[in-house]
């Protein structure tokens, strides 16, 4: 099983930079994607952004394109997730996910573990 913590949340006003991280510990091969997802209050969870273990193009969901990089470090087994100009909308509890899937999934069925979440708050 893999396990997953996240850290980095916190309050931030419009307009500011949060790196929330996500310490990883059971893979076993490099076939795994790991996503990032948040949910709002009322909201369903969404993906955010997503990246495949073995390198090549990550996933952003629109309202974030251009504003958070996803990245990861294998040699320390952890994942990243930058967000620049952040947004009232932004605001949710943000989980790091893990899928045993060799290509890119956004569905929060596909990711078989979860981190225990860390909240992020954007005030305008």
């Amino acid at each position: 099983q893999v396990r997953l913590v996240e850290s980095g949340g916190g309050l931030a006003q419009a307009g500011d930079s949060l790196r929330l991280s996500c310490e990883i510990s059971g893979l076993t091969s490099s076939r795994y994607v790991l996503g990032w997802f948040r949910q709002a209050p009322g909201h369903e969870r969404e993906a955010v952004a997503a990246i495949r273990w073995s390198g090549g193009d990550p996933y952003y969901r629109d309202s974030v394109e251009g504003r958070f990089t996803i990245s990861r470090d294998n040699a320390k087994d952890m994942v990243f997730l930058q967000m620049n100009s952040l947004k009232p909308e932004d605001t949710g509890v943000y989980y790091c996910a893990c899928a045993p899937h060799y290509l890119i999934r956004t569905r929060a069925i596909d990711y078989e573990d979860w981190g225990q979440g860390t909240q992020v708050t954007v005030s305008s």
